[in-house]
């Protein structure tokens, strides 16, 4: 498969030359996921049933709580590249041919935990926010019956009375997951593999979704229809798709940025 080598230019940060790639380079990431996945499966396994339990768990809660239980289910994509950065951390260690047991995973995030720690609280943040936003759509174009009697179901969203709300929903939401994904696409495999601060990896991330477009648009699509797959099965078929896209994303960002 081909690539581009583009080298952006800046003044007073210094970034990495990132690539221009084809749209079947996401399904080779995906592929390469996989096949970490197969080597390295009962840490992989472990972790993508914890994170599944957990959201499970979370959401649960919630029900009787409306505007959380939305809020959270769409919001597992918000927060979802700082969760899987376990992920990162074993196929980080099957590249290098090391040992993929748990410190050698994290240890990588450890020598750049600062930066790490810091792009999880902006994430935290938007999440924080999107929650926000939720509660006001939630109160202003919901009908109080709708949102106050018994546990909440996301059946009652499908009715043509409520497609105002869906619309919006749906609308905002899709609009913080793109600013997300952005933001993220490379980021923390970046600051997992080199020292660099959250801006760097940030811009490195930005500059690579403007060199690929039509590719990021697709990955993002893959991304949204195996979570929603995973979500749909009760977080159950999350304990694979959340480790395939973990470790999917790692190969993505060794395939978009180039090697430090």
């Amino acid at each position: 498969m081909s690539r581009t080598e583009v080298c952006p230019t800046s003044q007073h940060i210094e970034l990495p030359c990132v690539y221009r790639v084809s749209w079947s380079h996401p399904f080779a990431w995906l592929r390469a996921g996989l096949t970490d996945f197969g080597r390295n499966w009962p840490l992989s396994l472990t972790l993508g049933m914890v994170f599944s339990l957990f959201g499970y768990a979370i959401v649960s809660h919630f029900l009787y709580k409306s505007h959380l239980a939305m809020a959270l289910t769409a919001g597992f994509l918000l927060i979802a590249p700082f969760l899987a950065i376990g992920f990162y951390g074993i196929s980080c260690k099957l590249e290098d041919r090391k040992a993929a047991g748990e410190d050698k995973v994290f240890s990588c995030i450890r020598n750049n935990a600062a930066s790490i720690g810091l792009f999880g609280l902006l994430l935290a943040f938007i999440l924080s926010g999107w929650e926000r936003l939720s509660a006001i759509l939630v109160a202003l174009m919901l009908r109080g019956d709708v949102v106050s009697l018994g546990p909440f179901s996301f059946n009652v969203l499908w009715v043509a009375e409520h497609w105002q709300f869906v619309a919006a929903y749906i609308g905002f939401g899709a609009l913080l997951a793109a600013l997300v994904f952005a933001i993220s696409v490379v980021s923390l495999p970046m600051m997992m593999d080199r020292k660099v601060d959250v801006v760097t990896a940030v811009i490195t991330s930005l500059t690579v979704v403007r060199q690929n477009p039509a590719v990021m648009l697709l990955w993002a699509a893959l991304i949204v229809i195996l979570a929603a797959i995973g979500i749909a099965t009760l977080f159950v078929g999350m304990v694979i798709i959340f480790p395939l896209l973990g470790h999917a994303s790692w190969h993505a960002y060794r395939d978009l940025v180039q090697a430090g």
